[in-house]
């Protein structure tokens, strides 16, 4: 079957099977274009129950598979994946955005990149170990609801998905409704690659319809979920009554200190662009960058020339950047938090509200920088998750490092430095689940997850193993 075919079904089984009677549909829209690119079915609680119920019954049999057979599924999933990744791009692109480039080389490739890292975490994991007479055993929790977002679609599937897989539960996923064509692609290639009937089970829906089914039903033993902090505690007060495990990956604010050793010109633009970069639809971007007093002129006038070289338009064009955000509503909320920026006495070096040139149509966004941001603005303190950045001086390191940490959230941080060792003095002293140093490589075998309202839990590799096992003690096994 192709994608096509299987657009307005859901995975339930080992089976695409038609949504239950009444589900009310929803468009897929081309953010570049505005256009209708699909249409999907809003699953109901029926289809909900339904694909729990067959997650269920696979449960026994699929955790009771050993960790070589698990592995070699994965391999399995990973040849297809990787078969079809030219499909996952563009299927990507055309949901939420992305050029089509970036789409392939980090979009596509980072789903690639958890299953291959969760296979490595998978063949080195220690599921039992003696202490003394006791045996300690880490075995499949049980049945996880996925439920992901729009942004980085098939990094937060497959993020979520193979550690599961590897730790021997069954699945239920929910993608986001706004963005389903890679998760319909996801269930394709996990039936190609031969995964039981029931261990992997796809229902797309929103919230109300099927994210709170799985976050509240008794036989879901752990829920993951990726978004906003708001629906994050949805989440977990339906998952309340149940007291079942909760991971959360949530919001972000994430502060970018460059130290007065740092190298200002590299340091800035590298900034910038790290913080564009998805159009800014990253929970982890570095939105707010603290330059010392005395450069902050000059860190205005170097991100005003980098934001200016990114090009913004049509993601099919190999010269584009950036491409849309994800939606209207998106969109308008940027919008709004611009003209707070503005009326709150922000400096606005570049960008605004008007559209980029030659885009009539779309849901493109000026690159903006602002300038003089002070930690009381809108700007300073609320996610935006759009291409802007708020540029903020600060008279010294204790008081960056305060300004940094001065924020409910607490995913990620970034320090930039002449002097390692002085980068990792403040690196620290922050309070957040990563903190990246002079821009390093994506790392998928570091504990990705946030402090305080950025959620709990770690995904990636091991960290994200972990979080799908129970510890038994068998106490007096000799």
């Amino acid at each position: 079957m192709t994608i096509e075919q299987n657009i307005g079904r859901f995975y339930i089984n080992g089976a695409w099977v038609d949504p239950s009677a009444g589900a009310s549909l929803i468009d897929v829209i081309n953010p570049a274009t505005e256009q209708i690119v699909a249409t999907v079915a809003l699953g109901l609680r029926a289809d909900a129950e339904k694909a729990i119920a067959a997650a269920r019954a696979a449960f026994p049999g699929f955790s009771a598979w050993s960790a070589a057979e698990r592995l070699a599924l994965l391999g399995r999933i990973r040849d297809v994946y990787e078969s079809r990744m030219d499909e996952i791009a563009e299927a990507i692109s055309t949901e939420m955005g992305a050029p089509l480039a970036m789409a392939k080389s980090d979009q596509a490739w980072s789903g690639l990149g958890h299953i291959e890292a969760t296979m490595t975490a998978l063949k080195n994991f220690v599921f039992e170990e003696k202490r003394g007479s006791t045996l300690i055993v880490h075995e499949a929790i049980g049945v996880a609801g996925l439920i992901t977002p729009w942004n980085w679609p098939m990094n937060q599937i497959a993020c979520k998905v193979a550690p599961a897989l590897a730790a021997g539960c069954t699945v239920v996923l929910k993608p986001s409704e706004i963005a389903p064509l890679s998760g319909i692609l996801f269930a394709e290639i996990l039936d190609e690659a031969g995964v039981p009937e029931g261990v992997f089970n796809l229902v797309n829906g929103d919230g109300p319809g099927v994210g709170q089914v799985l976050s509240g039903h008794p036989d879901i033993d752990i829920v993951s979920f990726t978004g906003s902090t708001r629906a994050g505690i949805l989440v977990a007060k339906s998952a309340a009554d149940t007291v079942k495990r909760v991971a959360q990956e949530l919001g972000g604010k994430s502060p970018n200190i460059i130290l007065a050793d740092a190298d200002i010109e590299t340091a800035v633009s590298s900034g910038v662009e790290a913080c564009f970069a998805n159009s800014g639809q990253s929970c982890d971007a570095p939105t707010r960058m603290l330059v010392p007093r005395d450069r902050h002129e000059d860190a205005l006038a170097i991100a005003k020339v980098t934001a200016e070289k990114l090009v913004t338009g049509d993601p099919r064009d190999p010269a584009t950047d950036l491409g849309p955000v994800i939606s209207q509503v998106q969109y308008d909320k940027i919008q709004g938090l611009i003209a707070s920026g503005i009326q709150d006495g922000a400096q606005l070096v570049t960008g605004g509200r008007e559209r980029p040139e030659g885009l009539a149509h779309g849901y493109y966004v000026k690159p903006t920088v602002f300038g003089g941001v002070t930690p009381e603005m809108r700007i300073a303190h609320e996610e935006i998750f759009g291409p802007v950045i708020s540029i903020m001086p600060y008279d010294s390191e204790e008081q960056a490092v305060e300004i940094a940490n001065d924020t409910v959230y607490g995913l990620a941080a970034y320090v930039q430095s002449g002097e390692i060792e002085h980068a990792r003095r403040i690196a620290r002293q922050l309070r957040a689940g990563q903190v990246h140093i002079n821009s390093p490589d994506w790392d998928l075998f570091a504990p990705f997850g946030g402090y305080k309202q950025s959620g709990n839990g770690r995904e990636y590799a091991d960290w994200g193993l972990r979080d799908y096992l129970e510890a038994k003690a068998l106490i007096g096994h000799g």
